[in-house]
């Protein structure tokens, strides 16, 4: 088959790789419809995280199922379905507890597209290998454009739970986002928290296309990242690289309000007044999303709440295209399997 595989930064290339084939019951094998680009493979074609060359590239899925072993659940041949970025069993302790990206039965954050361990390749492939089939995979709604809706395979999941679970037990929260990268991250926080009933949210940055974007889901554009704003907020969610951001945060933070990381500083260690923070309460959380258990949230947030995904500018291409367009300087891409 082929599929693509990141070559050094700014370059992806497709390449041979053997079939993959079912290795036992309770697996089935996809063939991938739309795969979109996710700021994580911007971050590896930019050279800002290390990506190993010939690694497959490529874990927003959307796909048809082709083939199924025994126990699988409700699923079908021909069936529409997401596949999540990480790997995940269902039955280990971290996935019961909703961990679903540590899971125990495979390599620590084993994942497609990512340069990791447990060999699962990556999307952008004529077909994927999902292990757990049962676990993993959730239908595509009947009558959907995958194309429309393939932000919700990873990305809005990452953004869901920085703002979803913090909603829930506080509606009409008042959320910040500081944008800049992971950007696509960043607005979709925007879109579900405005979609969940937030009462305000402002939006943080500089770059005026990302700012139109905020203010189409309903944000406050605040276009100088030094500018007062309108705190203290009970939801901040940094979707910035800049230790300076996440240091802002916390001053910016409610007492009991949570500030959630979607991305690591790059730029050193941020200064933290851990007396301050204590004394108001805040919960600072950072890692990785856990894909699957947050991929519920987000479609409720789509189907019941309002929340759209292509509500953000994205640049569909030819599944050939796709080594292209992931190097290319647009805000979203989504390759598209005629």
């Amino acid at each position: 088959m082929h599929h693509a595989v990141f070559v050094a930064p700014g370059r992806v290339e497709w390449r041979d790789a053997p079939d993959p084939r079912l290795h036992g019951p309770g697996e089935a094998l996809v063939r991938p419809l739309v795969v979109g680009r996710c700021d994580l493979d911007v971050a590896y074609l930019r050279g800002l995280l290390p990506m190993p060359p010939g690694a497959p590239i490529g874990h927003e899925i959307i796909g048809e199922i082709v083939d199924l072993g025994e126990d699988v659940g409700p699923f079908a041949i021909g069936q529409r379905v997401f596949v999540p970025a990480q790997i995940s069993c269902g039955t280990c302790g971290p996935c019961r507890r909703g961990l679903t990206g540590r899971c125990a039965s495979v390599p620590f954050a084993a994942s497609y597209g990512m340069g990791r361990e447990g060999g699962f390749g990556g999307g952008l492939a004529d077909v994927v290998r999902v292990p757990y089939a049962a676990a993993m995979l959730t239908p595509l709604p009947a009558g959907v454009d995958p194309a429309g809706l393939i932000g919700a395979a990873d990305m809005a999941a990452d953004s869901w739970r920085a703002v979803g679970p913090h909603l829930r037990r506080h509606p009409g929260a008042r959320v910040l986002v500081i944008g800049g990268m992971p950007p696509v991250i960043g607005l979709y926080a925007v879109g579900i928290a405005t979609a969940l009933g937030a009462s305000i949210v402002d939006y943080v940055d500089p770059e005026p296309r990302r700012g139109i974007v905020a203010a189409g889901y309903g944000a406050r554009v605040i276009a100088d990242p030094a500018a007062e704003v309108d705190g203290p907020y009970d939801v901040i969610v940094v979707a910035n690289p800049l230790r300076a951001a996440l240091e802002r945060a916390f001053t910016l933070a409610a007492p009991g309000g949570v500030i959630t990381s979607v991305a690591p500083a790059i730029d050193g260690q941020p200064a933290l007044d851990t007396g301050v923070l204590y004394h108001r309460g805040v919960t600072w959380m950072i890692g990785r999303p856990d894909c699957r258990h947050d991929h519920d949230g987000t479609m409720h947030a789509w189907a019941t709440c309002g929340f759209c995904p292509d509500r953000l500018p994205t640049t569909r291409v030819a599944w050939d295209d796709a080594p292209q367009a992931w190097a290319s300087d647009a805000l979203y891409v989504a390759a598209v399997r005629p």
